[in-house]
């Protein structure tokens, strides 16, 4: 479906004054942008099923926010076909350079791409639905940008997004090697800022943008063996991260050691015969009123 790239309340008051001068934490390396697609691959069917529950359907015009390298995007297209279109975007122009390649290469001519910033995105085009995946957990405050953007969607449009329950992560048995991993990630964006229990939120933030009360799911992927993706995507993960987890001081590159660490935590889910969960999403969507 997608081509493959070449290969919490001072805590929230100090996060929304500090959070425009951080950036992504995860950077925007090409070995970022790889390790997106590789998650839009282990979660696709989690989107497609929440995005077809919302009412995504041929026809539809779709703005997608925080797109990256247009994964979404382009799910949303097959789901809309060539009498819909889509709008993906995204503050990194360098990921839009790859949605735009991505989606060209796949024929998709009816999803374009557009480097902005949320907060000062706006056009001219009215829109039947906004979604959006992992993208409301960076913002300072969802629920203002959630209320702006869903001015551009027409009356009785939808509004879908997906979010992860990082908390939720684990594996059965625990190992230390996935705890450790775990804890690198949830706790870096913590320091940062970043709402890393997002998908909790989505309820609440949908009442404070002043959307109708939201429909939800919860769904995600549960692994294990060694041929399991999710040692690759967990290591990928704390890669792209690896920066920033030694800025904030949650631990040295040494301590990670991110050149063995997928297959560390392979062999540790292998012995210990463990059910590794990543953390699951969840779906929320509902209808502006008619």
């Amino acid at each position: 479906m997608n081509t493959t790239l070449l290969d919490r309340t001072s805590r929230r008051d100090s996060r929304v004054a500090s959070m425009d001068q951080r950036a992504y934490p995860l950077g925007y390396s090409e070995g970022e942008f790889k390790r997106l697609e590789q998650q839009s691959a282990l979660y696709v069917d989690v989107t497609e099923d929440m995005l077809r529950r919302a009412g995504v359907t041929p026809g539809m015009r779709v703005l997608d926010i925080g797109c990256g390298v247009g994964d979404v995007s382009q799910l949303a297209a097959w789901l809309v076909g060539p009498s819909g279109s889509v709008l993906g975007i995204d503050r990194s122009q360098e990921a839009v350079g790859v949605a735009t390649w991505r989606a060209a290469a796949a024929g998709q001519d009816w999803v374009r791409f557009a480097a902005a910033e949320l907060d000062a995105f706006s056009t001219q085009e009215t829109f039947d639905a906004l979604i959006g995946r992992l993208v409301l957990m960076y913002l300072p405050d969802p629920a203002a940008t959630l209320r702006r953007l869903c001015r551009h969607v027409r009356t009785g449009g939808v509004v879908a997004f997906l979010e992860l329950v990082m908390p939720l992560a684990r594996s059965v048995p625990e190992g230390p090697q996935c705890r450790k991993c775990i804890g690198w990630i949830t706790d870096t964006l913590a320091r940062v800022g970043f709402e890393y229990d997002m998908g909790s939120r989505l309820y609440a933030t949908f009442l404070a943008a002043g959307l109708p009360v939201p429909q939800m799911v919860v769904a995600g992927r549960a692994e294990g063996g060694p041929q399991s993706p999710v040692y690759d995507y967990l290591a990928n993960t704390v890669r792209s991260l690896l920066p920033t987890i030694e800025r904030m001081g949650v631990a040295t590159a040494a301590e990670v050691d991110v050149d063995t660490l997928a297959e560390r935590l392979r062999a540790e889910a292998v012995e210990n015969r463990a059910c590794v969960m990543p953390p699951p999403f969840v779906g929320a969507w509902t209808c502006l009123p008619a």
